[in-house]
């Protein structure tokens, strides 16, 4: 499992008290928008983050779309598949690994030239493929409509598998399936990179899973729960948890193997409109408004919020 999480933007996290609050204002001299504009129309769902660039994936057409996080300009790197493009990753290679919710697919794209590298499907009709994160061997997805994961093992040197070659792990203990709403949701490694956590949504629980043997266990904190949990975004040892239609962001301080941790408040931001998920670049959170309680329209604008790492 990955053991090259810590980055230095996640140990000066995972160090910080967080509590309710909005942004901290900008230097005058930072001239990085706090709100980027996504086309209209767009309906974002993912966000991944390299450098000063964050790219989006849209729920509506599956099209990829880049943004400068110090311009706010952006660009279509992807065009639309007509499938949904749900959780993104981007690893140190440039590729994005990107995930197809009702299409139960997944694939791979090249964010330098768009070209798509590699597909997987991995299940049919009814799944829900949500969230993918990545370990030093692997990228992991997750199903909201079936109790189990999605593994696609990384060679040699991140060689990609073929289109057959990934596998599919039950998932067992604490991890329960529960209607037919959203389950499993937003997916990241623990901070001893042993093993993945997960929110499942409709019950506000947080589980640690054995990527060896599928076995979850209900990760205790306090106090809390995590009900419209979303997108993951693990820093240091510090757990952020976007709760969607709370518009907020739950902060757990986890310990090192991820089966207990300490609610630390959460952050809020007046610009939140139903945030999927968040990723980290230039010291601060970026996260997209879904808008799930807008109707959508070809001119419904949409927009990326970014919060200043308090």
């Amino acid at each position: 499992m990955n053991r090259r999480i810590r980055t230095a933007l996640g140990v000066a996290l995972a160090a910080t008290l967080v509590t309710t609050a909005a942004p901290a204002p900008a230097a005058a001299h930072d001239r990085r928008p706090s709100v980027i504009a996504l086309p209209d129309g767009f309906q974002p769902e993912g966000v991944a983050t390299a450098g000063r660039y964050a790219w989006f994936g849209s729920r509506a057409t599956g099209e990829i779309y880049r943004a400068d996080l110090i311009t706010g300009a952006g660009k279509q790197v992807s065009p639309a598949t007509g499938t949904p493009s749900l959780g993104l990753k981007v690893d140190a290679r440039g590729r994005l690994f990107v995930a197809g919710g009702t299409a139960g697919d997944a694939r791979v794209i090249d964010t330098r030239t768009g070209a798509v590298l590699a597909s997987y499907q991995f299940a049919e009709a009814p799944t829900f493929v949500n969230d993918v994160t990545l370990t030093r061997d692997a990228a992991w997805f997750t199903d909201s409509n079936r109790p189990v994961l999605y593994r696609l093992p990384l060679g040699r040197g991140g060689t990609l598998p073929p289109a057959d070659g990934f596998t599919t792990l039950p998932l067992t203990g604490d991890f329960q399936q529960t209607g037919t709403g959203v389950n499993l949701n937003g997916i990241a490694p623990t901070p001893d990179g042993r093993a993945l956590i997960v929110v499942q949504s409709n019950t506000g629980t947080l589980f640690r899973v054995d990527p060896a043997t599928g076995v979850t266990t209900a990760v205790d904190v306090p106090g809390a729960t995590f009900l419209n949990g979303d997108g993951l975004l693990l820093l240091g040892r510090t757990l952020y948890v976007v709760q969607n239609f709370l518009n907020q962001v739950a902060v757990v301080d986890l310990n090192r193997s991820g089966t207990a941790g300490v609610a630390r408040g959460v952050l809020t931001d007046p610009g939140f409109d139903v945030p999927t998920t968040v990723a980290a670049a230039l010291g601060r959170l970026y996260l997209p408004n879904g808008r799930f309680t807008t109707p959508p329209t070809p001119t419904t604008p949409y927009t990326v919020v970014a919060v200043d790492a308090r």
